[in-house]
């Protein structure tokens, strides 16, 4: 296959997706396309009325979508709790669960619950989301997590004595450690859910390049998009490939094939050898149930 694009995404009559932060960027993309296939998109977003507007956006595209918004603050356990609860008393089952959302190089701060912002949302929040609806997802057949990534893991290092800006903080490796975070608990997932013979498969994503609000608090790379940054719907491209495509396998790793990864259409990536330690993996992994409450696929 040279190029992977939305003509190649099966249709996903009867499936039902959950897109965090669907309201901006590659997660409004990601969910967009996702409902132009026919799936149930539940845009899991912090802002009611950023969500109507963008489930205004995708039905002028696809006035047949069938959108749900549940609000959700990764920021807030509390309301990681809340969303999947309300989660359940709408839907029976789970096809999708994509983890995009997050936030990249703010100043220092730190969530709800005391955890360094980056950490915080873009690992702790969808570890303790993907925990607390686990069960739908192994109850639907053909089900996967797509945890969304970045080249900046390449930069990532987890720094366990450090993990919420306890001792120093400086944004960029807080950035880069929580990128990794996210290829680690991808890795780790995945093994959990093969040792207890779940057929879920957790695969991971990486948008390049790419435009988008993200970067909003660096002045720097919002001059640098004009020249290297691919499109939002380009950018959305891994994401979705990584939760559609029929050849995906568990532990697969989706980037664009061009220049560094910076741009172009999807294709099979690697990683860094440090998203590949299985000892900071199981380490994350028991750090993270012990600073969300939230413990799930023990069986490892």
């Amino acid at each position: 296959m040279k190029k992977w694009t939305l003509d190649q995404m099966p249709d996903q009559t009867g499936r039902v997706a959950i897109v965090t932060g669907a309201n901006t960027g590659i997660g409004f993309e990601t969910a967009a396309a996702l409902a132009a296939k026919n799936t149930v998109v539940v845009l899991a977003c912090r802002n009611k009325g950023k969500a109507k507007d963008a489930m205004e956006r995708i039905r002028e595209r696809t006035p047949s979508a069938d959108l749900d918004f549940i609000e959700l603050d990764l920021a807030s356990l509390a309301s990681v709790e809340r969303f999947a609860a309300s989660y359940r008393g709408g839907h029976d089952r789970l096809d999708l669960l994509i983890n995009n959302a997050g936030v990249m190089i703010p100043p220092l701060g730190h969530t709800e619950d005391g955890f360094e912002l980056q950490f915080g949302c873009n690992h702790l929040g969808h570890f303790a989301l993907t925990g607390r609806i686990m069960d739908l997802l192994e109850a639907t057949e053909g089900a996967r997590v797509v945890n969304v990534s970045s080249m900046a893991h390449g930069y990532g290092t987890m720094d366990f004595d450090n993990l919420n800006a306890e001792r120093s903080y400086d944004k960029m490796p807080a950035y880069g450690q929580s990128k990794l975070a996210n290829l680690l608990f991808t890795f780790e997932l995945q093994r959990r859910l093969v040792s207890a013979a779940s057929k879920v498969l957790a695969t991971a994503a990486h948008p390049g390049w790419t435009g988008t609000d993200l970067q909003r608090h660096s002045s720097m790379i919002g001059f640098l998009n004009h020249v290297f940054a691919q499109s939002p719907p380009m950018g959305a491209l891994p994401t979705l490939r990584a939760a559609t495509d029929p050849q995906t396998q568990g532990g697969d790793y989706y980037g664009p094939k061009g220049f560094y990864e910076m741009r172009g259409y999807p294709k099979k990536v690697d990683t860094t050898a440090t998203a590949k330690n299985e000892e900071d993996a199981s380490r994350l992994w028991k750090v993270s149930e012990e600073l969300t409450g939230v413990a799930f696929l023990r069986s490892v």
